[in-house]
Parts: C-alpha cells; structure tokens; sequence
C-alpha cells in the first residue's frame, strides 16, 4: 500500500475525520486518539473512521505519553482551535514530524479563532451564493459538503510535506482552512469575471453565461421518477448529442419539426436568444417527462450522449456500475453489533480496488498494543 510505511495520529473532530479516513485506505496505519469515554458515535462517525485504530487519552493529564506517541509518528492530523497544540512542544520531540492543522478558516486571519459549521462554511466559501433559485435564499447541499472538500486538500497538503521531507528531512506544519479548500467548488466563477466583468448569479435548474444574449439554459428536468440532469451544448459532444436525442425522440415519436430540420452538424449556443432557447427546450421537456432516469441513462450510454440521471442514496447504493466494480464492502458495526454496507476503497490500484479497511473500532480497542509497547513501537 502506498503509505504502509506510515503512522497517523488522528486528532480531529468532525471537520477532520475525511482526512485520517483517506490515509487509511492509503495504507497508512491511522490511529484515532479519542477523549475519555471516547467520541460520540453516529453513521457518519463510523464511516470516516472505518480503518482506524483507537487509542483513548486525555491530552492534557497524559501528555508525556502523547508526547511519546508522537515521538514516533510521521503525521498528526488535528482539528483544534488555533493555538490550542503547541507545534514546537511536538516538533521538539519529533523534528521529521508533519502535523496537518484543519480549520474552519485557517491559522491566522480575523476569522482563525471563529467557530463554523458546514453551514458557514459553505456560505462564507461563496458555494451557497451560487445555488438556489434565481430570486430565492443561497441554498446550501442538503448533504454536508465542507469535511469531504477539506479532508482531501488536508491529504494533498500532507503528502506533499512528505515529499519535501524526503529531500530535507524536515517536518512541516500544514496549514489547512476549510474555507479556502470549498473554493475549488466555484472554480469556475472567476472565469466569468476575468472574461466579461460580471459575476456569476443564482440561476435554480438553469445554467448562464453560455449565449452573448444572456439567454439561460435549463439544466435539471422532471422525468417520470426524478430528474434528468441535460443541458443544449455546442461544440462536437454536444452537437451529437443533440442529434441523437432528436433521433430517439423521433422513434417515440416525439420529434418535433422545429427539432428535426436543425443543421446540428453547425449548431452553435454561443448566440441564441431566449426565444430561441425556449423553443428548443419545450419538446425535449416534454420527452424527458416520459422516460425513466435509468432509461435515459442506458439510451445515454448507448448514443454516447452527454446527460446523467440525478441519483438518490437508494439509486447509488443499487448502482449496477458500482456493484460490478466491487465498490461496496461489509463491515460490522460495534455499536449495533450488525453488518453494515459501506463504500469501499475509493480506487482500484494495479487491477484491485484498495481496501476498506477494518471496522470503527471501539473507544481504546488499542490501548494496550500501542500505549503498552505490544506492537514493537513504544
């Protein structure tokens, strides 16, 4: 595995778990140092720390062994307010060692000592301006975004102070803000400015800034159980893409003329006017309102078209790509004392998918194998 080599203390709450749970199935050996009594367990707990094992300490009493620990270490991965650690008391005992700070909004700054939820945090990323209706609220994802967005910036940030360890020998403090790593979510908005001046706005089902005109183009469509995500495109993809909705269409017999005589081999986006657009758009609603998301997506994938069914929890955990691909595995929840499905590793690595790992373990399962020296490391 890529990072067996490794030692992870893990340190983080919920804003950090992502992070010890990507280097886990890395290959790293991740160990969750949790409070006594442990953490408090819920789903999501048990998911992002799956493959982990747990050690239970009191950080302040116990500093002398957490101080040995990290002696030892090659990461600490934490989630405290700033100053809380001190990073020179842990590189004294560890000069090689990384420690990987993740924040709400980073170190240092007016808002470094703010406390955030993934609400905030998706609001003052600018995410939530973008999303919602045209005339409504900023809307936030109904699923929490910013752990998932700043877990895997933190492991960039950490295996990149790796690779500068390997020349140099010298440990690093990675600096990570939940805030700037949502960023990447609107990567696409500065375009807009850089190019026309303006800014993006809220649009709801429709996306902007593909016509001069300013004509929108509807994104997300009702069908007869969900929605469809599909858009007008230009360029080639988008050209045999319409063609070749037009030609299903016209073998439901749903084709309508305004449809069938465009010259798709020239069509272009970039000029039409809303009319133009609305006319498009209305006999292609209509269709989509009769198919299924899976029919679309198998007539999708048969055409070579491009547009993707919004999928539910249920449509994803009974996705047949995902069960061909292995994805799903079984591990056993101490907490219930059942078998539960979770993701698997999130690749496939030489022809096998990296592994999930073990269960969540159980507060200070490993208490005595690395805080007793069992193991060969202490």
């Amino acid at each position: 595995m890529l990072l067996a080599p490794y030692r992870v203390l893990d340190l983080t709450g919920p804003l950090g778990f992502v992070a010890g749970k990507v280097m886990s199935d890395l290959g790293a050996d991740v160990v969750k140092i949790e409070p006594p009594g442990g953490d408090r367990r819920d789903l999501y707990w048990i998911a992002a720390n799956a493959g982990k094992r747990s050690v239970v300490l009191d950080l302040v009493k116990d500093r002398a062994i957490f101080l040995r620990l990290a002696a030892k270490a090659d990461f600490i991965l934490e989630s405290f307010k700033p100053g809380t650690l001190n990073y020179e008391e842990m590189h004294a005992a560890n000069p090689s060692l990384i420690v990987v700070s993740i924040t709400p909004f980073g170190q240092r700054g007016p808002y470094a000592h703010f406390e955030a939820s993934d609400l905030e945090i998706m609001a003052l990323s600018g995410a939530m301006s973008l999303a919602g209706e045209e005339d409504g609220e900023p809307m936030r994802v109904s699923a929490p975004q910013s752990a998932w967005w700043v877990g895997v910036e933190a492991v960039m940030g950490a295996l990149t102070a790796l690779e500068w360890r390997a020349k140099s020998g010298k440990g690093q403090h990675v600096d990570v803000s939940a805030q700037v790593a949502v960023l990447s979510a609107i990567a696409h908005a500065p375009a807009f400015w850089d190019l026309n001046r303006n800014n993006p706005q809220r649009a709801g089902f429709y996306v902007t800034g593909r016509s001069v005109t300013g004509a929108k183009m509807r994104a997300l469509w009702p069908c007869r159980d969900g929605w469809i995500n599909f858009i007008i495109y230009g360029g080639a993809a988008g050209r045999h893409t319409n063609q070749q909705l037009v030609e299903w269409m016209n073998e439901k017999g749903f084709a309508a003329p305004g449809l069938k005589n465009i010259d798709w081999a020239n069509f272009a986006v970039t000029s039409l006017t809303q009319d133009e657009v609305d006319r498009l758009e209305s006999p292609i609603g209509a269709f989509l309102s009769t198919v299924t998301k899976q029919e679309f997506l198998d007539t999708a994938l048969q055409r070579h078209m491009l547009g993707y069914p919004v999928s539910t929890v249920a449509d994803i955990f009974n996705d047949r790509q995902l069960k061909a691909r292995s994805f799903w595995s079984e591990i056993f929840d101490s907490s219930s004392g059942k078998i539960i499905q979770s993701p698997g590793g999130f690749a496939i690595v030489n022809g096998a998918r990296i592994p999930a790992g073990a269960r969540a373990a159980r507060p200070g399962e490993h208490n005595d194998e690395i805080l007793l020296g069992k193991e060969g490391r202490l």
